[in-house]
């Protein structure tokens, strides 16, 4: 049953998208919060079709620690593709960080500059961090949360990643909070995997972290309370907890992401 749902939901997920890529190409033409509206409603129907097909759906915590005004950074765990789609519903608005090769794609990478990503080369060495800086400036002038995913790349329920400092930099250069975000997306929508189970995945924001302390007191902060709260919902789903390095171990490991 599990397959037989996986195969309906992804020729269903897949063909809507392929659909609304391509027909909703005129809302490129559009000023960007129509834009932005539009993106807003195809996720919507693509949680529908989660719900419908997989019997798949999602429920959020901790809404009350959210920043009230201005912007902040979401710092989140990253699992799946899932979480791509939805924190652009569970937030406002959204400004993703993501690679810059990723813009090169044909039609979701005009999508993506519509949307005023902040697009970071990994290729410029020296100057990736800075520009990642520079491109989150403007978005905070408009009080727009900034989406990160510390650990840069999706990293299955039970595998330790280490955290890039990406994050702290942002935190102590823009003097904003770090929302961090913990899920367990990846026990129903694996990455890499053809099957998906139904059921309902746990997004849990933690209280944020305030700007003024140091980057290294924020990033070890982070990571640990991140960690913890995500191996919660995973262990509860049925999943691994993530088995952490020795300190030393995981500073080196730190060190060799920059």
């Amino acid at each position: 049953m599990v397959a037989l749902r996986s195969l309906l939901f992804n020729i269903a997920f897949y063909g809507w998208t392929t659909i609304a890529c391509i027909g909703l190409l005129w809302m490129l033409l559009l000023p960007r919060p129509r834009m932005i509206a539009v993106v807003r409603w195809y996720m919507s129907v693509v949680s529908w079709l989660e719900r419908t097909i997989l019997g798949l759906t999602y429920e959020v915590r901790g809404l009350e620690h959210l920043p009230r005004t201005g912007s902040f950074i979401i710092a989140a765990k990253h699992q799946s593709a899932w979480e791509t789609m939805k924190l652009h519903l569970i937030f406002h608005d959204p400004a993703i960080v993501l690679k810059k090769e990723l813009l090169l794609i044909p039609i979701w990478g005009w999508y993506a500059r519509k949307a005023r990503v902040i697009a970071v080369d990994r290729s410029a060495r020296g100057r990736a961090i800075p520009s990642m800086v520079e491109g989150a400036r403007p978005v905070v002038a408009e009080g727009r949360p900034i989406v990160i995913f510390p650990q840069g790349t999706r990293t299955a329920p039970g595998a330790y990643g280490s955290y890039r400092i990406g994050v702290g930099i942002l935190y102590e250069k823009l003097g904003i909070p770090i929302v961090p975000v913990a899920l367990n997306s990846g026990m129903y929508w694996p990455r890499r995997s053809f099957l998906k189970r139904g059921g309902t995945i746990m997004v849990e924001i933690l209280p944020p972290i305030l700007p003024g302390r140091s980057r290294s007191d924020a990033m070890e902060d982070l990571e640990r309370r991140l960690e913890e709260a995500s191996d919660r919902l995973v262990v509860a789903a049925g999943g691994p907890p993530t088995p952490r390095p020795a300190p030393k171990a995981a500073e080196s490991a730190a060190s060799a992401a920059l």
